[in-house]
């Protein structure tokens, strides 16, 4: 497996174990070795071109799901991970109850 693919799945296990709500971009190579924007609106694409990084990272969250888009210069990916009552009603089938009555 590539270094690329290996930090894509490393930033989406870190950016699901700490949900503090911020969209990061995470910018590798550029000088300076390491740098991370909150809330960038940039395409990737053009962060890498401007910034110079070897690889640039987006983690996005919405309706708890965590999102990871990677871009290389040879390389792309996006990796997702789905709300934890998303997984609940795949393991556990359709008929979850969403409400509680005594």
């Amino acid at each position: 497996m590539s270094a690329f693919l290996t930090n894509a799945e490393s930033i989406l296990a870190t950016a699901e174990s700490n949900p503090d709500g911020t969209n990061w971009t995470i910018l590798t190579g550029a000088p300076g070795g390491i740098r991370m924007i909150a809330n960038s609106d940039w395409p990737l694409d053009s962060l890498q071109a401007d910034s110079g990084a070897d690889a640039v990272y987006r983690i996005h969250r919405h309706a708890g799901q965590v999102t990871v888009e990677g871009r290389s210069a040879r390389q792309s990916c996006a990796l997702r991970s789905d709300a934890p009552a998303q997984v609940a009603r795949f393991l556990l089938g359709s008929t979850i109850a969403t409400s509680y009555c005594a």
